[in-house]
């Protein structure tokens, strides 16, 4: 009988540290979620755990010597230039990179050989971005960093799985482009999964509110990003109560507003653009619509401060850094920047300095061998940039903190997502 006692004490003893080991390794959730935020969470486990495990590359191409007879080492940038209506956002991502460049040279390029900007304009045409990657090929880069647009941005990615370049998307947040699992990206931004749960775990619980119409730009941008949005309202038992659409290039939304109105909600979550966001945003206000209003990441503008005005007053929405941190590497960064531009650096820049000095400082470790610079930015798991720490995980995904902004007085207010406090 005693024999028996001791077994039973010690199969409990083994079962209870079992326990408190699962406990132990059990990982925080995608952008340090709450249970009831991520699919099924709150009912059981999955049985499995994609994107956890990194993407191997397991083809030829490490072997491949260094080439002698260089006179400079290039670097493909691809981004919108011309026609798209990011064009602004495509601007200063370039300008951050060159800035990066810049400064890469001034330290003595790669063994005293400089590195060259290859830029390259994402004007938003079916296969045009597939086009300048082969053309990137072409010119010989090492890696290349772009783009914005989600389509473009797929598209490009798929010539880069062809054409065995390592890219850096700084400014794509589509949560989409990770979950490809081709193992020549990294992700150096947080998506919109990401900022979706910020805004939902602020909207519903800090708030307390439970009513949210939903007015999205009809595009890929619009849709991807609100899917992620509308479903996890869905799983906080509070179903957007109306979604409805506008074109880039609209300038009057009265039938829209008017069905928001009409479905009496307690808030409404914009996505879209910084200018069509403003017009929006302006004309709410205009038809005596005094309700909380939130917004993507595209609203962090002063293209939308300028347009929306004393409306902006009280917006929220979500930004993928603190650009008021106390960070001296940031504020190196925006002094230099404002110092050769012109202009405050906006988050495309300051993320574009980031990725771009990721690539430059794998070159740095790997040597001429795009293979081998690939194996070196897929091994990143933290990284100090002025955007703070970027977070890499199994899929190359930035799953570093992402930051609420509020608009108060004309300025944007920065503090930290809930989901972030409580992660952390």
């Amino acid at each position: 009988m005693r024999k028996m006692y001791k077994l039973l004490v010690f199969s409990f003893l083994l079962a209870f540290s079992a326990l408190q080991l699962t406990a132990q390794e059990k990982k925080s959730n995608y952008g340090n979620a709450t249970d009831e935020i991520i699919p099924y969470g709150r009912f059981q486990e999955a049985y499995i755990n994609f994107f956890d495990d990194p993407q191997l590359f397991t083809g030829a191409g490490r072997e491949k010597p260094e080439p002698t007879d260089i006179s400079e080492v290039r670097i493909g940038f691809l981004g919108p230039l011309s026609v798209s209506p990011i064009v602004p956002q495509g601007i200063q991502m370039l300008q951050g990179s060159e800035l990066a460049i810049e400064e890469a040279n001034k330290n003595g390029g790669y063994k005293g050989i400089p590195f060259k900007l290859m830029v390259h304009d994402d004007f938003g045409l079916w296969g045009a971005a597939a086009n300048k990657v082969v053309e990137m090929y072409d010119e010989h880069v090492w890696a290349f960093l772009g783009s914005i647009d989600d389509i473009n941005t797929h598209v490009a990615l798929r010539a880069t799985l062809k054409m065995e370049i390592p890219m850096m998307n700084s400014g794509d947040p589509d949560p989409t482009l990770t979950e490809t699992r081709i193992p020549w990206l990294v992700h150096c931004i947080s998506d919109d999964r990401q900022s979706c749960y910020a805004l939902s775990e602020y909207i519903y619980k800090e708030k307390k509110l439970s009513r949210v119409a939903l007015l999205r730009v009809d595009n890929r941008y619009g849709r991807v990003g609100t899917k992620e949005f509308r479903e996890v309202s869905q799983r906080m038992m509070h179903p957007i109560v109306l979604e409805v659409r506008f074109l880039d290039g609209d300038t009057v939304f009265t039938k829209q507003i008017n069905r928001i109105k009409n479905s009496n909600p307690d808030a409404i979550q914009l996505w879209g653009n910084a200018k069509e966001t403003a017009l929006i945003v302006n004309q709410i206000r205009e038809m005596g619509i005094d309700l909380p209003i939130f917004a993507s990441d595209r609203a962090m503008s002063p293209l939308f401060l300028k347009i929306a005005g004393k409306n902006a007053e009280g917006l929220v929405t979500t930004c993928q850094y603190n650009p008021k941190a106390n960070n001296p590497a940031l504020k190196e960064f925006q002094k230099n920047y404002y110092e050769k531009f012109g202009i405050e650096p906006d988050v495309f820049a300051a993320h574009a300095y980031d990725g771009m000095n990721m690539i430059i400082e794998a070159i740095q470790k790997a040597g001429l061998n795009r293979y081998l610079i690939r194996d070196v930015m897929t091994d990143v798991k933290t990284y100090q940039g002025v955007t703070g720490e970027i977070i890499l995980d199994g899929a190359f995904n930035d799953v570093g903190a992402i930051w609420m902004s509020k608009i108060k007085n004309g300025e944007y207010e920065f503090f930290p997502s809930q989901l972030n406090i409580s992660g952390n």
